[in-house]
């Protein structure tokens, strides 16, 4: 099995944030390497899930986008991403606009 391949494995079946970590930096190596490689950035975006690093992961997806303007996978990964990075953001004390009523922001 390749590296390429055995790194991919383990991204699916990561589970530690130290194993993510180390997992993140060998497929930014990868990614380096091979740019246009759409299952890398895949791959890295999920761990970037699992580590709660919305942002990076929706890097990953545009990258994604711009290989593949197709992919219907990235595409909804960065509406959901997005809905969720604009609900943790919400601070309800310094908006009273609890009901996000989009005619009130």
């Amino acid at each position: 099995m390749s590296d390429f391949n055995k790194v991919l494995n383990q991204a699916k079946n990561a589970k530690s944030k130290e194993e993510i970590l180390i997992l993140v930096e060998e497929l930014t190596e990868l990614i380096s390497e091979n740019i246009k490689n759409a299952e890398l950035l895949h791959s890295r975006a999920e761990l970037f899930i699992k580590l709660q690093f919305y942002g990076k992961a929706i890097n990953d997806y545009t990258a994604i986008l711009a290989i593949d303007e197709s992919d219907k996978h990235a595409t909804g990964q960065i509406e959901m991403l997005s809905t969720i990075l604009r609900f943790t953001g919400n601070d309800i004390y310094a908006n009273p606009n609890t009901n996000l009523d989009p005619w009130l922001e």
